[in-house]
């Protein structure tokens, strides 16, 4: 086993190969991204308190604070331990299994094949292209998944959930009170989403054409929906969103106690490359106001989008 104590800014490169990595921080910033290389590289640039203990053995490299073990995480409560900063970036093998601790600090972890798991109290992290199966969990801290082609699992207490351009097998969420908002992209498989809250809002835009048996429950919110070929039941109290939508492949499910459901669809101009245009067009204004974009960047249209999303 390697072993380091880094208690000032430092640069490591590891020779021996990486198959996991594990860091554990509080405060500050951890920065993970894939690459094509067969080695692993470790940047400190900031710290404060106490030092990071830097480990390789068998394969998998840990960052991480003696006194922050990763069983039990979500319920560190130590405020005296808070008392440290750490600014860490680590470039790993696309293929590394990867879990990631944040107590207050901030997380983004792209370019990924393998595995990774995120745990966060109150720091926001960002999931950009990531491949393999993804699991974040936190108590109130806010997750966005960008482009993420793997299952995507979500749990927290309150924060919020933001799904950009989703193409996975499948999206599974549940929260207390954190919104929940699922753009999915495009593609050829069907895709599986359960999401399930107490009291936040629950929104998903759908591509065009969308291929999903539906079904949407809420106990005391309202409910919404863009496509004429669902049923919308229900004036007081309960209300419910079901149907199927192309032939069916796909799932979704949403529940929530209090919150509400809103269904939408993805304007079918977005789909299309952004210098087609009828011949003769005049050139597009770009002084003064603009449409307002969904999270796609793409175009509006009307009462198929929404200005949650």
């Amino acid at each position: 086993m390697s072993e380091w104590s880094v208690a000032e800014p430092r640069k490591l490169s590891f020779d021996d190969p990486v198959t996991a990595l594990h860091v554990r921080i509080v405060n500050g910033t951890v920065n993970v991204v894939g690459t094509d290389e067969g080695s692993a590289r470790l940047e400190v640039s900031e710290i404060e308190g106490p030092p990071l203990l830097v480990t390789q053995k068998d394969g998998t490299l840990t960052v991480a604070y003696e006194d922050l073990p990763w069983k039990g995480f979500l319920k560190w409560l130590d405020r005296k331990g808070w008392r440290r900063s750490a600014v860490v970036s680590l470039a790993v093998p696309a293929s590394t299994r990867v879990e990631v601790g944040v107590v207050g600090a901030t997380a983004m972890v792209s370019g990924l094949d393998g595995q990774a798991d995120v745990k966060g109290v109150t720091g926001d992290t960002t999931l950009v292209g990531l491949a393999g199966p993804v699991r974040a969990t936190t108590v109130s801290g806010n997750v966005e998944a960008q482009a993420v082609t793997g299952d995507l699992r979500f749990s927290s207490v309150s924060g919020d959930l933001t799904v950009v351009e989703g193409s996975g097998p499948s999206v599974r969420a549940d929260s207390v009170s954190g919104s929940m908002i699922v753009d999915l992209n495009p593609g050829t498989r069907p895709t599986e989403v359960h999401l399930s809250n107490v009291s936040g809002e629950i929104a998903i835009r759908l591509p065009h054409p969308a291929d999903a048996q539906v079904e949407a429950n809420t106990a005391s919110g309202t409910v919404s929906s863009a496509f004429e070929d669902l049923r919308v039941r229900g004036q007081w109290g309960a209300k419910q969103i079901t149907g199927r939508l192309g032939a069916g492949n796909g799932k979704l499910k949403a529940t929530t106690v209090s919150g509400s459901i809103a269904l939408l669809r993805r304007p079918p101009a977005e789909d299309e490359p952004w210098d087609v245009e009828p011949e003769g067009a005049p050139p597009a204004d770009t002084d003064g106001p603009t449409d307002s974009t969904g999270p796609t960047g793409g175009p509006t249209d009307g009462p198929t989008d929404k200005k949650v999303l």
